[in-house]
């Protein structure tokens, strides 16, 4: 056992010694958090909006000072016509037009006019300003409030406020891990072999299984470092909750730590050269995580193909999981479909790495 310690030392002493490899570690975690968390964000703030109003009466201007007072939208103008607005909107001085009716008072009517070049934008855009004048119509004009045949009141569960980084934080985890954890453990075996040095470790008196996790092990206690790192970024910078407790989180980012370990080792069975880890590494977990993962894109929204091949992607379960934690306050034995996949994935690809290394070995 002594000896199974002085190689996972000696491989944290390469890795300390490293500085690019450092970096990769320590560094990018906190740059995908912060990178993520506010410049991809996908919530719409600092609205500028025109108004357009003919006849300035009181409910029209109580309406207005609604919309002043909401931090999502700042007036811009304030017009009697409509003629100035797609001017406005095309200079970019305004992002939406709101217009009232002639005679707003006895005959309530709004039009929204947005500058759609961005869908995505647009729709979250006209669902704030909706849901203002609903809540103002309901309040100013009880008149029209009652005359309706149906009222409907939107509820937004684990999420009111629509935050972004809600939705990203556990996608980042799920990126983190697998590229940290794959990447370096099949860069880090495949270059013992290119250097010609996997066959001085494998004649020691260590059996080379031990070995193999010497190499291992110091990726897996870096990989919880980042995994505590993240969730307290999270927590107090983007103010993530952690409804589902922090001890059923810390289990199920282990079981995917290690997955993404023996998925390192099985690429390091399969290539000889760190080029070709890398690439592979990158082609191959990158791209599928980032796009197949839920981590960006929903998968329900995905065509059936692409649905069904998502399942075989490690982050996917992992990222729904955490999302069902972190957000909805589930226990990790309300996702034991999900943790329970993680397990079979991870000893079907360990028991697979194994075997193919020893096969390499023979």
């Amino acid at each position: 056992m002594g000896v199974f310690a002085a190689f996972v030392r000696k491989e944290f002493l390469h890795i300390f010694r490293d500085k690019r490899t450092m970096l990769i570690l320590l560094v990018m975690p906190v740059l995908m958090i912060v990178i993520f968390g506010f410049a991809l964000s996908n919530e719409i703030n600092n609205i500028d909006l025109a108004v357009v109003s003919s006849q300035r009466s009181e409910t029209v201007r109580r309406l207005v000072a609604r919309f002043e007072s909401n931090p999502y939208f700042t007036v811009v103008g304030e017009y009697a016509t409509a003629r100035p607005i797609e001017p406005q909107l095309r200079a970019g001085k305004a992002e939406m037009a709101i217009v009232f009716g002639p005679d707003f008072d006895r005959e309530p009517s709004i039009q929204l006019i947005v500058d759609a070049s961005n869908p995505n934008i647009a729709a979250n855009e006209v669902f704030y300003a909706s849901s203002i004048i609903r809540e103002a119509m309901a309040s100013e004009m009880p008149a029209a409030r009652k005359e309706a045949v149906v009222t409907t009141h939107m509820r937004m569960l684990y999420n009111p406020q629509m935050r972004s980084s809600y939705n990203f934080v556990p996608g980042i985890m799920g990126l983190t891990f697998i590229l940290i954890s794959a990447l370096m453990t099949s860069i880090s075996i495949v270059r013992e072999k290119e250097q010609g040095t996997m066959e001085v470790l494998l004649a020691s008196p260590v059996k080379p299984i031990y070995i193999i996790f010497s190499k291992m092990v110091p990726y897996l206690v870096i990989a919880c470092f980042n995994l505590l790192t993240i969730l307290i970024l999270a927590y107090f910078l983007l103010d993530v909750p952690m409804t589902g407790g922090i001890a059923g989180l810390c289990v199920l980012s282990l079981v995917y730590i290690v997955l993404s370990l023996a998925l390192g080792l099985f690429i390091s069975t399969v290539v000889n050269t760190q080029a070709v880890a890398m690439l592979g590494s990158v082609m191959l977990l990158m791209l599928p995580v980032m796009l197949l993962s839920g981590m960006i894109f929903p998968i329900e929204s995905m065509p059936p193909l692409l649905q069904y091949i998502s399942n075989v992607i490690p982050a996917k379960w992992y990222i729904m999981a955490a999302r069902k934690m972190m957000i909805e306050g589930q226990t990790l034995a309300q996702v034991y479909v999900e943790a329970s996949i993680l397990t079979g994935m991870t000893v079907a690809l360990m028991a697979l790495s194994l075997k193919n290394f020893k096969n390499r070995l023979g």
